[in-house]
């Protein structure tokens, strides 16, 4: 055996290091072992999953957005630390007697990154939980026929992408409408935890030991009959959210095809090009979609500035967003709501000085 690979095992730092070195080569061999020799070394599993995977896979996303790991890349690395933590799952030290009571872990419906929630199910495992953990993307009518098959006193819901929160939001009015409360965590419901509050979630996790924290601390009170959550987005009434997203495709092909005129870089572009501008148009509709949704102006515009940042890092012209959201906004020219956000979200570009167009390549 390579015993300097394991010289310094002790050190949180120099562990995070090693792995995200193993992780990002693809060099599965090491990464598990490094996991696995840490626990040996006895660092405590809980440690090793939220102090040191759990680093790594957030170093993984950044290097993504800084154009240092190709979506292949990115992938890749990421299965390593899933399998890194199936490996310590199974090691002697995270065997635990589950005599807590039952917990349901899942991702909601069109939520792929699933790491997030396998990280807070193998805790709450050590931590003496009977855990299901269904994995990424999971219907809501799948996720109640479980509850009701099985009786979780909490569901734990994760979400990494805001455009999924409208799918969240109705995932937590049903799990409420069958009795068991919802903690949920995930980039997507914000920093502050800002989006679960308006969604109407029982709890909120920043990251999986708040989370874990949380529910140790007590059990969540049971959600009240006969609240639906709906009634708490009054802003809903006008339907612009609704016809924007009916109208969503439509809306792409317009501003495609008015872009060529307003952009005319655009006419010598490759079919790839074009389909990845057509990708970059559905993004920014989904995004406003959800801002309509929530009511929430700060979610576009951030986005379209991180967006800007994306596209700079990739070294591509990022100069046909401002005429896009132009051309968008005459589209949706009799939706109030709508033609503002889009055009503080111009607005935030330019002061910002950096023109952008779109999340090309988001995992």
């Amino acid at each position: 055996m390579n015993t300097d690979l394991f010289a310094t095992t002790s050190d949180t730092t120099c562990l995070v290091t090693r792995l995200w070195e193993a992780a990002s080569a693809g060099d599965e061999h090491t990464a598990t072992g490094l996991v696995l020799r840490a626990v040996d070394d006895g660092m405590a599993p809980e440690s090793v999953l939220l102090d040191m995977i759990a680093p790594v896979q957030a170093r993984v996303g950044e290097e993504w957005a800084a154009n240092r790991m190709s979506v292949a890349q990115e992938h890749a690395a990421t299965a390593i630390n899933d399998r890194a933590v199936a490996a310590l799952s199974v090691h002697p030290a995270a065997r635990t007697v589950a005599g807590r009571g039952r917990i349901t872990v899942a991702c909601v419906d069109g939520e792929w990154h699933a790491l997030p929630a396998r990280l807070l199910a193998e805790v709450l495992k050590l931590r003496g939980w009977h855990v299901d953990y269904l994995g990424a993307q999971v219907p809501a009518p799948h996720l109640i026929a479980h509850l009701h098959r099985t009786g979780p006193e909490l569901v734990a819901l994760s979400s990494s992408i805001a455009t999924r929160l409208p799918t969240a939001h109705a995932a937590i009015t049903a799990c409420q409408a069958v009795g068991v409360p919802v903690l949920v965590g995930g980039t997507a419901f914000g920093p502050d935890g800002r989006y679960a509050r308006l969604l109407g979630a029982d709890a909120w996790g920043a990251d999986a030991r708040s989370a874990a924290d949380q529910i140790q601390g007590g059990p969540l009170p049971r959600p009240e009959s006969g609240h639906q959550t709906i009634d708490d987005l009054p802003h809903l009434d006008d339907q612009e959210y609704t016809m924007v997203t009916r109208t969503g495709t439509r809306l792409v092909r317009s501003v495609l095809h008015g872009l060529e005129a307003a952009f005319p870089a655009m006419r010598q572009y490759s079919d790839l090009q074009r389909e990845h501008t057509a990708q970059d148009l559905a993004h920014i509709v989904d995004f406003l979609a959800t801002a309509l949704y929530l009511d929430d102006v700060d979610l576009f515009t951030d986005f379209v500035t991180w967006t800007a940042s994306i596209l700079t890092a990739r070294g591509v012209p990022a100069n046909s967003l401002p005429p896009a959201l132009h051309l968008l906004a005459g589209e949706l020219k009799d939706f109030p709501r709508a033609t503002r956000i889009l055009r503080l979200g111009t607005d935030k570009l330019v002061a910002a000085s950096v023109p952008s167009t779109s999340a090309r390549n988001h995992p």
